[in-house]
């Protein structure tokens, strides 16, 4: 992968935020030094860097990293005690009944997938709350605010109620969206292979919003899904939008 060009959306003498785009690792690689991460470009640019929540590899969106000891502490107990608002989109499978409601399902690693987790019991207390964006034929847009931060947590947690993301290979079935999956018809040139529409986790964390640990003032910041999201998006709302009601919208009895 070559080096990113990391978006910077704010910085100042205490923290950074960024856009990391999907492929980035959120801090170095335990075995390979050498793959490009949120913290070291950080450091590289503004002299150091202290991680406060991490994004998956393949999800793109709204990281924070402070620049010092005293905000990386004041930004943790914003976390610790739930005062961080942080907004994911996800395009999960299915449709999506229900408009608003909580996900309250503990989580704990799972002891035959080695960095993978699960629902259970004897897990730590994880809280999502989910609301309905958009619905399609064969898929949903939720919005899902995080009230707690575990690993993978969006990810296990629309599994668990049976909307996995449209595209995980871990907790879902697939690792790509095709056109070809909802298209009619769908014919390809001979001797070419189908390019996917999008072949990385379908999730992206579109805004957050914290005090600043200086200034004590609420700040926020949002970053738009790239392309690869949007194109989905527009797929599935040409080829895959609700189908509409054959009474119209009113009826006359």
């Amino acid at each position: 992968m070559k080096k990113s060009q990391l978006e910077i959306l704010y910085s100042d003498a205490d923290i950074v935020v960024v856009n990391k785009p999907s492929g980035l690792l959120a801090i170095p690689d335990r075995f390979d030094k050498t793959l490009p991460d949120v913290k070291s470009e950080v450091r590289e640019r503004f002299g150091d860097a202290w991680v406060v929540h991490r994004l998956d590899r393949d999800t793109s969106g709204v990281m924070i990293v402070a620049l010092n000891a005293d905000a990386h502490r004041h930004l943790n107990e914003q976390f610790e005690h739930h005062r961080i608002e942080k907004y994911y989109l996800a395009i999960v499978s299915g449709v999506v009944d229900r408009d608003d409601f909580p996900i309250n399902i503990p989580i704990a690693p799972d002891p035959r997938k080695k960095g993978l987790m699960k629902p259970s019991a004897k897990g730590k207390e994880a809280h999502t709350i989910i609301h309905v964006e958009e619905r399609f034929r064969v898929a949903t847009l939720l919005t899902c605010r995080l009230i707690t931060g575990r690993q993978h947590q969006i990810r296990v947690h629309c599994a668990a109620i049976g909307h996995p993301l449209l595209v995980d290979p871990d907790y879902g079935k697939t690792s790509a969206f095709l056109l070809s999956a909802i298209k009619r018809r769908y014919n390809l040139a001979k001797d070419t292979t189908e390019r996917p529409i999008i072949d990385r986790l379908t999730l992206h964390a579109s805004s957050v919003t914290f005090t600043h640990p200086s200034t004590e003032l609420s700040v926020s910041f949002s970053a738009e899904p790239p392309k690869d999201f949007t194109a989905t998006l527009k797929v599935l709302r040409k080829y895959a939008a609700p189908y509409a009601s054959v009474f119209g919208d009113e009826l006359d009895f």
